[in-house]
Parts: structure tokens; C-alpha cells; sequence
């Protein structure tokens, strides 16, 4: 189970029995402080429950040891100090009694499966320019990925090609005082949907107003920025294609892309484009 503890020294370390079952040789220097569970975990525990939160473990063990390194990278971008503060909201993190709800019993193949994942990629992370990168990743995408100076307004990474592997649309239907309520409107008048060549909608006018493609996916929660609306009666029908910003990894195509007999340095430098993957010192 993770370590809960009130107080902690920087020259105090975990014992092996408290850990994650992860071999003693495994460990590392760098400390993750999740700030809202209040616990400090060593940083390969840290990517066990990562990882196992964000990526499904029956994917294919490739796309694992991807999603352990962009983790990693994620994390370890951050700052080059020995003790990292974050939260469970940055990246997904599951402890061992949530994973055991989670996996019953395929609990131990699956703490396996991950472990394996994490010792394959030890130390590993993705570096541009030597610098360790902001690693973003999401779920599945509409085919493509998404420029990150859309999203994020960094330049970091280029629009790709992504095959899921899997039907990527997902369908939602909301009263029309809910969606009104959403957008804090009286009438609804859609006008046009513009959209950018990975075919996410740039903006949508309703109203006359001009709600951006990202603004309007989080008043009304929606899956992706890729979207179709229509009114019927007194509903709104709204179909998604994809899941998540876009911008990054697929997790789902990048399990594609394993399948396909991709290994995870691969698959990580298809998604990241011009990219160095090094074992460092952590």
C-alpha cells in the first residue's frame, strides 16, 4: 500500500516490504509528494499507480512501457528537484486497494504486467533539445491528433495520423433547458461550426456568440472538440469522435500501433516527433 506519513526526512526511505513488490534495485532517489492524498511515494511507485490509472492493463505490453515513459517525462519535466509536489489531477493515480477493486482477479497478472512495464523502461525518458519534455497524452483520438499550440499554445508537437483501432464516436443527448443552462442562454440558434484541418472545431457561433471549440467542450463536458450537434424537438444531440485534449500520445493508438508490432520507442517517436530517449540519473 502507498506510504501515508505526517512528517518525512529527506534521508528516510521506504522499506522494501512497504513497497509495491518492485525489485530492491529498482529504487530511485527522486520523491513524489502527492499533495492532495498527502503521501510520499519513491518514483517508480508512483508510475505503478500512474500508469495503471491511465492505461488499461490488458493493452498490449508495448503501449505500456510507452505510456511508463511518458509518465515519467511528464513528472520529471517539472522541476530538477529531488522531492516533486503534484496531485492525483495531473496524472491519474490509483493505489493498490483501488487496483484490487479495479482488477480482481487479475490483480496479480495485471501488478505484474505493469511492474514489468516500468523495470523494461527504467530510467527512461523522453528529452528534445536535452531538456525532459511536457509529455501530454490522451485517451483515443478522431484519427488525428492535435497540434499543441491549438490546445496549449506551446509549441511542442505536430499533428499526426492515429488509428484507434477501435469505433471512436460516442453520442450524448441533453434537454434543451439543459443545454441552455450549460451556456447560460435563453434561445438557441446554431450558427456556423468552423473547422481546423484535424477537423476539431475551431469555434461555433450560437447565438451570434462565438464559442471556441475547447471553451465549448468544457461547459458542456464533451468528450473531444470534434463534435456534431443537432436539434431534435426539444433535444440536443451531440456526437464526439475521440476522447480527450489531442494533443500527444493516443493511448488507444498507441495500443494500435502495438498490435501492429510497434515497439515502444516507436510508438513514442511517432507521437513525439523529434525526440531523444535516454536513461537518466534519477
Amino acid at each position: 500500500m502507498p506510504i501515508y506519513i505526517s512528517s518525512f526526512n529527506k534521508t528516510t526511505f521506504f522499506n522494501n516490504e512497504e513497497r509495491y513488490g518492485l525489485d530492491v534495485n529498482y529504487k530511485t532517489n527522486k520523491i513524489i509528494y502527492l499533495k492532495d492524498k498527502d503521501i510520499y511515494l519513491d518514483l517508480d511507485d508512483y508510475l505503478l499507480g500512474v500508469v495503471s490509472a491511465e492505461m488499461p492493463a490488458l493493452f498490449n505490453i508495448e503501449a505500456l512501457k510507452a505510456q511508463v515513459v511518458a509518465s515519467r517525462s511528464f513528472i520529471l519535466s517539472q522541476s530538477n528537484d529531488r522531492i516533486l509536489n503534484t496531485t492525483s489531477g495531473a496524472q491519474a493515480y490509483q493505489d493498490l486497494y483501488e487496483l484490487s477493486n479495479k482488477w480482481n482477479d487479475k490483480y496479480n497478472e495485471y501488478l505484474s504486467k505493469m511492474q514489468k512495464a516500468i523495470k523494461e523502461t527504467k530510467n527512461e525518458v523522453i528529452k528534445r533539445d536535452n531538456k525532459i519534455l511536457r509529455t501530454y497524452y490522451f485517451a483515443m483520438s478522431n484519427g488525428y491528433t492535435e497540434n499543441s499550440q491549438t490546445v496549449f499554445k506551446q509549441e511542442l508537437f505536430e499533428s499526426v495520423k492515429s488509428d484507434e483501432g477501435r469505433d471512436t464516436k460516442y453520442k450524448i443527448t441533453l434537454t434543451l433547458d439543459e443545454f441552455k443552462n450549460k451556456l447560460n442562454v435563453r434561445t438557441v440558434n446554431i450558427g456556423e461550426i468552423k473547422r481546423n484541418n484535424t477537423n476539431h472545431v475551431d469555434y461555433i457561433m450560437i447565438n451570434n456568440n462565438k464559442y471556441s471549440g475547447i471553451d465549448f467542450r468544457k461547459k458542456l463536458n464533451l468528450r473531444s472538440t470534434d463534435f456534431n450537434i443537432e436539434i431534435n424537438n426539444n433535444n440536443v444531440v451531440i456526437e464526439t469522435n475521440g476522447y480527450g485534449h489531442g494533443v500527444g500520445m493516443s493511448q488507444y493508438g498507441a495500443n494500435a500501433m502495438a498490435k501492429k508490432g510497434y515497439n515502444y520507442k516507436e510508438i513514442l517517436e511517432y507521437y513525439y516527433q523529434n525526440i531523444d530517449i535516454l536513461k537518466i540519473q534519477v
